[in-house]
């Protein structure tokens, strides 16, 4: 049992690539495909006391292609799809910004759009969060970025962009802690079970 002092931890998961497979840019839940071993990650990850968090860019927004709503809504059947299927994912947060954008409000630089840290440090903040203890995952040298520039330990998933490359993944100055085929490999090099 924790101790009252104890902070929950966390595994912050990106989206597209490692939740659901990288499909480019999709407005509506019809466009999801999900892994086949997602579910039984997050059932896993909660089993183990994590909260499930998900970070994802979605520039989309900004480059005028799907409105917030829609992303909103996406996430909220996403979310619903896996809570029936006895998978709970706690939060999504996502970026709408692109410096290339073209919808005014989201055209700039913003600490939430990864390899920045901003998703991960707000969710930290709104489920008072210990990072050291908390991983990120996702299949991006981003994604990687994003986490240890928040204090997370961090797992590298070969099934979006980083697929086929294997051990070779060198991105100067982002080297993940681990190196998974998949998120449920992932889960249970974290849990060892």
């Amino acid at each position: 049992m924790n101790s009252p002092l104890t902070r929950p931890k966390a595994v912050f998961l990106d989206r597209d690539g490692t939740l659901i497979e990288d499909k480019g840019y999709i407005c509506d839940f019809s466009q999801v495909a999900i892994f086949p071993f997602a579910i039984e990650a997050v059932r896993r990850i909660h089993a183990h006391g994590f909260k499930v968090i998900v970070i994802t860019n979605q520039s989309a927004i900004a480059r005028g292609i799907c409105t917030g709503a829609q992303v909103e809504a996406l996430h909220s059947k996403l979310k619903e799809h896996f809570r029936q299927h006895g998978a709970i994912i706690d939060a999504f947060y996502y970026s709408p910004y692109h410096e290339a954008g073209v919808v005014e409000r989201y055209k700039k630089h913003h600490s939430w759009r990864k390899p920045g840290p901003g998703m991960i440090l707000q969710a930290a903040r709104d489920f008072s969060l210990s990072l050291p203890d908390s991983y990120v995952i996702g299949d991006d040298p981003i994604d990687i970025a994003a986490g240890r520039k928040a204090g997370c330990k961090t797992i590298l998933v070969l099934t979006g962009k980083e697929a086929g490359v294997g051990e070779a993944v060198v991105t100067p100055g982002v080297k993940p802690d681990l190196i998974s085929p998949n998120l449920l490999t992932a889960i249970e090099m974290i849990t060892g079970s």
